[in-house]
């Protein structure tokens, strides 16, 4: 069997109604808005059709039919081919320029889980792979400098370190450490930051106790969110307007993601990667496709932005499989690109 437009139509209508209802769709309410001049029997045809194609199941002897997840599937493709829709106006001023990117993001995550009803989360950027644009140290006094080190994107990290024991330092010994550090480490990554890098760096200075302070300072600056990348999370009680998600053992789960939030990292990071294999920044993933395995009721889209230097984030709605993918799809698209143009600076 072949999927001709009126299975796609009819698809669409059973589709649109549960996403509405979370009821079963039947002959008679295909043939009232698919728009379809066909008989009771016709549309009943079709839809034995489509369920033994795998695109929509009955859940109930004597029932409407439902959507599978295959059949949630084409339609997001869909959407996302042949997206034709206006996007809906998202508020501009949580893109207003702030001195914090922090504020931002929870901004952001309070809005979208908002304007959605679904639960939202955003993850800060990773940094960890960010590389080295000026390092900067300065006396504090006779046992301790201060380092700054700027980051492409720039974003600035300091810390305090303390002077070897026995390194005595004045002004024209920090200021030759500061050019030998520039020149060791300018453009580089935490993952550059090798043993052996670091110990030709030691092999130029007379003061290494020190220099290996510093070094080690840096090295903790470029790996601040290794293994600890920031989630932002809202609307996690909005769960409990779905009756499908309501089941004790699929509730706490879900609530158990966003306090704990490993599984929501792990989240980011699938999504991530995937976005990058796929050249998309934006991903469905539909029941059992989920990288949060052990919610496969749920539903997750998500969108990357980006920051400039290769900095990027990622923007995430959790709902259940019958959320609005259009407006959800509209949405996230929307922020994307408004996250992009206000932090790349563009008009």
């Amino acid at each position: 069997m072949e999927m001709d437009q009126r299975k796609v139509v009819i698809l669409t209508t059973i589709i649109k109604n549960y996403l509405e209802t979370g009821e079963p769709v039947g002959s008679r309410t295909i043939s009232k808005y698919s728009g379809l001049n066909l008989s009771s029997a016709t549309i009943r045809n079709e839809m034995s059709d489509l369920e033994e194609m795998g695109y929509i199941i009955q859940p109930h002897t004597s029932a409407g039919r439902i959507p599978s997840d295959k059949g949630y599937r084409f339609y997001v493709d869909q959407l996302m081919e042949n997206h034709q829709h206006e996007i809906d106006d998202v508020k501009s001023e949580m893109f207003e320029k702030v001195d914090k990117l922090e504020t931002t993001l929870k901004q952001l995550v309070k809005n979208l889980a908002s304007n959605t009803n679904y639960a939202a989360i955003v993850s800060g950027p990773t940094i960890n792979k960010n590389k080295i644009k000026f390092i900067q140290i300065s006396l504090v006094d006779a046992s301790r400098l201060l380092l700054v080190v700027m980051l492409q994107g720039n974003i600035v990290r300091t810390a305090t370190v303390r002077i070897g024991e026995e390194d005595e330092l004045d002004f024209n010994t920090v200021l030759s450490m500061n050019m030998l550090l520039n020149d060791a480490l300018d453009g580089l990554s935490g993952e550059d930051l090798t043993e052996g890098r670091a110990g030709q760096i030691y092999a130029r200075t007379r003061h290494k106790a020190t220099m290996e302070n510093l070094v080690k300072a840096i090295y903790e600056m470029l790996s601040i969110q290794t293994g600890n990348q920031q989630i932002y999370t809202s609307g996690a009680t909005n769960i409990f307007k779905y009756p499908e998600l309501m089941e004790a053992d699929n509730a706490s789960k879900l609530i158990s993601a966003f306090e704990q939030k490993d599984e929501l990292e792990t989240l980011v990071q699938d999504a991530h990667k995937d976005a990058e294999e796929s050249k998309n920044p934006i991903q469905v993933y539909i029941g059992s496709e989920s990288p949060l395995q052990n919610i496969a009721d749920c539903s997750v889209v998500t969108a990357s932005y980006e920051l400039g230097n290769g900095m990027k984030g990622t923007i995430g709605v959790i709902g259940p499989k019958r959320m609005d993918y259009e407006k959800v799809l509209e949405i996230l698209s929307r922020l994307q690109s408004e996250m992009d143009q206000a932090f790349h600076g563009k008009d």
